[in-house]
């Protein structure tokens, strides 16, 4: 088990040799505090990430480290904490970009799945994305772009965002 840290109370929960890390935007204010990611109470990644196929229960915040045994891993693009995404600036993810791509590279997993389109946009100077797969490598492994799982996402009901997470997962095989 690696755990590497993205922010003070928040430590990325990564190996080796994953299937797919996930790539939220930045911690929120409380999940820093209780050091779990995802824990706001409107959230909506750990019942997309059951409901899509990748875990065989619903994973609770608290217990976040167990995804490493169903071959994921959680990170971070930029580490500091913010009670909204939208508190983080482009320059803030661009700069973020080669420590991501360093750690990336050093754990190889399959997939990068980016959880919303901004910090991979910053990231690499693309302006125009599509939703899923992306022709390019970050870091030695294939991207995915998916919605932000974030309750204040309303673009997204629950029920897209299953269908949105679960097109992934079938491209695992």
């Amino acid at each position: 088990m690696t755990y590497l840290t993205t922010a003070p109370g928040l430590p990325d929960i990564l190996a080796p040799g994953l299937q797919v890390v996930f790539c939220g935007l930045n911690p929120g204010v409380d999940a820093a505090a209780a050091g779990h990611h995802f824990l706001g109470r409107g959230n909506r990644f750990w019942p997309v990430l059951h409901l899509a196929g990748f875990t065989p229960h619903l994973v609770a915040p608290q217990d976040d480290a167990s995804v490493l045994g169903f071959g994921l891993g959680l990170t971070a693009a930029v580490g500091r904490p913010t009670s909204r995404a939208d508190q983080v600036g482009a320059d803030e993810f661009a700069q973020a970009a080669a420590g991501l791509q360093h750690k990336l590279a050093l754990l190889q997993p399959q997939w990068v799945a980016f959880l919303g389109k901004a910090a991979y946009a910053a990231m690499t100077g693309k302006r125009q994305l599509a939703w899923g797969e992306q022709p390019e490598r970050f870091g030695g492994a294939r991207v995915w772009i998916l919605p932000n799982p974030s309750g204040l996402n309303r673009g997204y009901s629950k029920e897209r965002l299953v269908d949105a997470y679960a097109e992934l997962r079938r491209a695992l095989g």
